[in-house]
């Protein structure tokens, strides 16, 4: 079964950065797009940034300027470099990924990371 697993989380200051990683591992064939989305108590989860395969990106208008996101297909793994955190940063940050992979055939899932938390204090 595929797996994403989330790390780079913590506690910070505002003004503080800080780094994201997700690394896929598993049985699959593939991964197309790959990003990052966060969530946080009563709101639904928003996109935060994603990167295609081809190193195509997208940034919702809230992190551009802020955040980066990359990839390093050879390790498999999606990267969110934060340069200037704000408290409105706070949130759960969920890594997505796109993934071709053959169980009884050819299919291609999304699969999500369980969550790395990111807190903020002004």
């Amino acid at each position: 079964q595929v797996r994403l697993a989330e790390s780079g989380g913590g506690s910070v200051q505002a003004g503080d950065p800080l780094s994201l990683s997700c690394a896929a591992s598993g049985s699959f064939f593939s991964i197309g797009l790959m990003g990052w989305y966060r969530q946080t108590p009563g709101e639904q989860r928003e996109l935060v940034a994603s990167i295609s395969s081809g190193g195509n990106r997208n940034y919702a208008d809230s992190v551009k300027g802020r955040f980066s996101i990359s990839r390093d297909n050879a390790k498999n793994t999606v990267y969110l470099q934060i340069d200037s955190l704000k408290p409105e940063d706070t949130a759960v940050y969920y890594c997505h990924a796109q993934i071709r992979e053959y169980s009884s055939g050819w299919h291609i899932g999304n699969y999500w990371g369980q969550g790395t938390q990111v807190t903020v204090s002004s």
